[in-house]
């Protein structure tokens, strides 16, 4: 794996670059960029399968969305679905620089929201030649499920209180604990288990300090990352999930996005038995998404 540094308009995207085995720079490998979840860093599960896909034979580059991370960009902790789709374009741009990408090879995978960023990128970015999805979300649907209204007010009032000099304010994407969760009456099977992986030594890496700008609510309960994919999503789709269904909605979000999708070349495999987060780093329901989406870049990735 290298460490290396690609612009993003004015500031410095961080990335993770990981080297197929037996790495021979006068070769052309084809490439796949790992797109990471809200809240989430490089060194997680977008890097997790990053690692395994170079044990196959991809190049794979994974990076921190712009405003987390080691990234830059101001504010810190926005979560802008609009800069995150940016974020994909300017990571293939990137790997077009590089002497060892077949430039006509790369591929896109995305986790969680980072699933519903990459289909949102590959509607308008064709050099994006095959997606797959893991467990992916369209991030405006999920937030616009809870009390949105009210927060859309909040948030309001918000910025009219920052333009007038008050500090920022910092939420959190989960509650720091099950312990305070279930205290505040949350008894969900996702909120529990995103807890587990993010918050605890499952998971947890010191750069995911579980921040987000209020004020991002905004932006993210006015997307679609599905809109107009019956008409601009023509490349090849491999959507992922779990049939442990919780409130996060990856499994009806990825049955959305593969009948939405415009492509005749799609399909939607069901890992039986593993929940969302089961998805992101347990050993069996990971091999099983890999199982699938090895052949699956292999085949499209021509």
């Amino acid at each position: 794996m290298q460490k290396v540094t690609f612009k993003n308009r004015n500031w410095d995207t961080i990335a993770n670059l990981h080297l197929p085995v037996n790495f021979d720079e006068s070769q052309n490998y084809p490439a796949i960029v790992c797109v990471h979840p809200g809240s989430s860093v490089k060194e997680q599960t977008a890097g997790l399968y990053a690692q395994k896909l170079a044990e196959k034979g991809f190049l794979a580059l994974v990076y921190d969305a712009s405003f987390q991370g080691e990234s830059g960009g101001e504010p810190r902790y926005l979560e802008d679905p609009t800069t995150r789709v940016e974020d994909i374009r300017y990571a293939v741009d990137y790997l077009t620089t590089l002497n060892f990408i077949n430039e006509k090879r790369i591929g896109l995978l995305g986790i969680c929201a980072g699933g519903g960023y990459a289909a949102n990128a590959a509607m308008t970015e064709k050099r994006i030649k095959a997606v797959g999805t893991v467990v992916g979300i369209n991030t405006g649907r999920a937030f616009r499920e809870i009390n949105f209204l009210e927060t859309l007010e909040a948030v309001s009032s918000q910025r009219t209180a920052e333009a007038s000099g008050a500090e920022p304010m910092i939420t959190n994407w989960t509650p720091n604990s099950a312990k305070e969760a279930k205290q505040a009456g949350i008894n969900d099977m996702d909120m529990l288990e995103a807890i587990d992986y993010y918050r605890t030594p499952r998971g947890e890496y010191p750069t995911a300090n579980n921040k987000l700008l209020f004020t991002s609510m905004a932006n993210l309960i006015k997307f679609d990352a599905f809109h107009l994919a019956d008409v601009l999503f023509t490349q090849p789709l491999l959507v992922i999930v779990g049939d442990k269904v919780g409130a996060f909605g990856s499994y009806r979000d990825g049955f959305d996005l593969y009948n939405k999708a415009a492509t005749t070349n799609k399909k939607i495999h069901i890992v039986k038995g593993a929940s969302h987060y089961d998805l992101y780093d347990k050993h069996e329901a990971t091999e099983e998404a890999l199982e699938n989406l090895v052949p699956f870049f292999n085949k499209n990735l021509l």
